[in-house]
């Protein structure tokens, strides 16, 4: 076991206390990335017992609060952000850890100047609530253990088991400036592409808001009313920024953004991604084991690329539950190669009508100064990918082994409303 432990009543320094919590997390790290399991237990166990000796629970305490800003600070620096680390965490442990890496976050980025915070990381803090609510850094632990109702030994494993967690990620291609590098035009006044993307977010917060009523209400008309809304909404944007864009000479490039592939039925969720995506003139790289997607494209496309997957997946888990469970002859369960059929089929028909509508518009929409426009920026957007991803493979779709899936899927993607596919291709604008 780590370190030395001291006999009843016997004192140590703070300077000895400090060794010893360091070497037990190390060990309790070091048995859990080995898949020590046992090993771990006893780990947290000694920690528990050792709390009769003065000092030792607020040493080890500090020793858990360093090691967990050190982890974090290492996230950032392997491209990972604050995002991608709370659903990671969410993925591979429990809604439990994740609370903790977002206080954990929340305590490490008061390290950092406003102006050295990149906007898109201050819209993800503010989404996962990254709030410092507790208000002494030293009694954290302890209200901590009373907000999630649990004991101090499970707070020393969670923290444990999150230090390794984050001390193992792999390293992302990065996406943006991360906390402490400089951020162009923060302390500036506004340049034109920043005053645009002002705009996007407006316009962007009232498609959002369209959508989650067509999404929501059971009265068809309606849904359409709001998603043609939203279609002329998304439309107008997109292409006036691009052209936008071009008369002012923004030299902004591609960003990326990564967009969350869940379980269960990933694969074909990834795929409708890819889709959504490449009829936005965007590129989708899927992550499998890290459970997301790293889409690459404009700004403004990304959003739509966003936005559109989303109001489609909730679309196909609507239609997918209503279809209900299916079972064979002998009454055995088939609703999982069902589901896994009708997924597919549902994201290869969305495809479909994607491209189609594509080809629609590239006939009418925006005239002959746009074609150049959009062809520089298709340019732009796979050379970028290939910078970020030199090695890129292509996967292969997997098999479906369920015929009456795949029709229900395909008819359950004709029916779908397209809630933003003009937002690229500027289908029906008006000159």
């Amino acid at each position: 076991m780590a370190g030395r432990r001291s006999g009843p009543g016997e004192a140590e320094t703070p300077a000895a206390l400090t060794e010893a919590a360091d070497a037990l997390i190390t060990e309790a790290v070091r048995a859990l990335a080995l898949g020590d399991r046992t090993g771990f237990r006893g780990f947290v166990m000694e920690a528990a017992e050792r709390t009769t000796v003065p000092g030792w629970t607020f040493t080890l305490r500090r020793s858990l609060a360093a090691r967990l800003r050190r982890g974090v600070t290492s996230a950032w620096e392997r491209g990972w952000q604050p995002s991608d680390v709370v659903r990671f965490t969410s993925r591979r442990r429990t809604s439990r850890h994740a609370r903790l890496v977002t206080d954990a976050i929340a305590a490490g980025m008061r390290a950092y100047a406003d102006a050295a915070v990149d906007d898109r990381w201050r819209e993800q803090l503010a989404v996962l609530e990254a709030d410092v609510w507790w208000e002494d850094d030293d009694a954290h632990a302890d209200a901590w253990c009373e907000r999630e109702g649990v004991t101090d030994a499970t707070y020393t494993a969670c923290a444990i088991e999150l230090i390794q967690l984050l001390e193992g990620l792999p390293r992302l291609p990065s996406l943006g400036p991360r906390p402490g590098a400089s951020v162009p035009g923060r302390d500036g006044p506004a340049a034109p592409h920043e005053q645009v993307r002002d705009v996007d977010q407006r316009t962007l917060g009232k498609v959002r808001a369209l959508l989650a009523k067509a999404e929501s209400t059971e009265f068809p008309e309606e849904a359409e009313a709001l998603s043609a809304r939203a279609q002329e909404l998304m439309a107008r944007h997109s292409i006036d920024h691009a052209l936008l864009a071009a008369e002012t000479g923004d030299i902004d490039g591609p960003a990326g953004r990564r967009i969350p592939v869940d379980n269960p039925y990933d694969s074909p969720k990834a795929v409708l991604l890819t889709v959504v995506a490449d009829a936005n003139r965007c590129r989708a790289v899927w992550h499998r084991e890290l459970g997301f997607s790293t889409v690459m494209g404009y700004p403004a496309d990304l959003a739509a690329v966003e936005m559109l997957f989303t109001s489609l997946l909730v679309q196909a888990t609507a239609a997918m539950v209503q279809a209900g469970p299916r079972r064979d002859v002998r009454g055995r369960s088939r609703t999982r190669s069902f589901r896994h059929a009708f997924l597919n089929a549902y994201a290869a028909r969305i495809g479909e009508r994607l491209r189609e509508a594509a080809g629609r518009a590239a006939e009418s929409a925006g005239g002959n100064d746009l074609v150049p426009v959009l062809a520089a920026r298709d340019r732009a957007v796979e050379e970028a990918v290939g910078a970020m991803f030199p090695n890129l493979a292509k996967g292969r779709a997997g098999s479906v082994s369920n015929y009456e899936g795949w029709v229900a899927g395909r008819a359950a993607a004709d029916l779908a409303s397209l809630n933003g596919r003009h937002e690229v291709t500027g289908a029906d604008r008006r000159s």
